[in-house]
């Protein structure tokens, strides 16, 4: 881990000669304790390669924490698999080593730009969990088997709760932008949804809106 540390210690450098004030943290765990730091941070740079976790689980327990602040990923694994771990894992952005340190300075600034939006790994609507990354849900302890086009159905739904969203909207998220299917098939898969997030549970979470499509909310029956 050397080589991590190294750079850690050069980055760390550039950037308190440009005027900015940097943490580090040699382990996962003095990763957590700074990040929960009430003072909070701008932006986060999170290597893979930690000495007692993946940086991929850091990032996952920032994000089931409420931590927001942006997280780029630094790491010499640039394989898609990783890259899409990272980002499933709750980082905003993906560096691989080796990388042009004013590159670094450009997506820092990016992300700083964007600010610490709330982005959770897991999506919670009511007693309604959902894991995009694992491709699971749960009503409470209760898992819920789906149907991949259930599950885009529902994920579109509970990334935007409370929120009306039209048959046509729905459409696209389910079936992609170009399909050969009329929008009431959506109907069809709702009634799907209801039968096994709502129905076995007592709950009335799926609501239809007259004339307008269907939205999600946290209530119950």
């Amino acid at each position: 881990m050397e080589d991590e540390a190294k750079l850690a210690r050069l980055v760390a450098r550039g950037l308190t000669e440009r005027g900015d004030q940097v943490t580090i943290a040699g382990t996962g765990q003095e990763a957590l304790d700074a990040a929960a730091d009430d003072e909070g941070y701008d932006v986060i740079l999170l290597d893979v390669r930690l000495p007692d976790m993946e940086g991929f689980e850091v990032c996952r327990r920032l994000r089931r924490s409420r931590v927001w602040t942006p997280v780029l990923m630094l790491t010499a694994r640039n394989a898609v698999a990783d890259r899409i771990t990272g980002l499933d894992s709750g980082a905003d952005d993906y560096l691989g080593k080796p990388f042009v340190f004013d590159e670094l300075l450009a997506r820092m600034r990016a992300l700083a730009r964007r600010g610490p939006v709330p982005r959770p790994t897991v999506l919670e609507v009511g007693d309604l969990r959902m894991d995009p990354a694992s491709r699971r849900v749960w009503r409470g302890e209760e898992e819920i088997e789906l149907s991949a086009r259930e599950f885009a159905l529902l994920e579109a739904l509970m990334r935007r709760p409370e929120q009306v969203l039209s048959r046509d909207q729905l459409l696209a998220h389910a079936w992609g932008a170009v399909h050969d299917t009329s929008s009431n098939v959506v109907d069809v898969y709702v009634r799907y949804l209801r039968e096994k997030i709502d129905r076995p549970f007592g709950a009335e979470s799926l609501r239809t809106v007259r004339g307008l499509g269907y939205r999600l909310t946290g209530g119950e029956a």
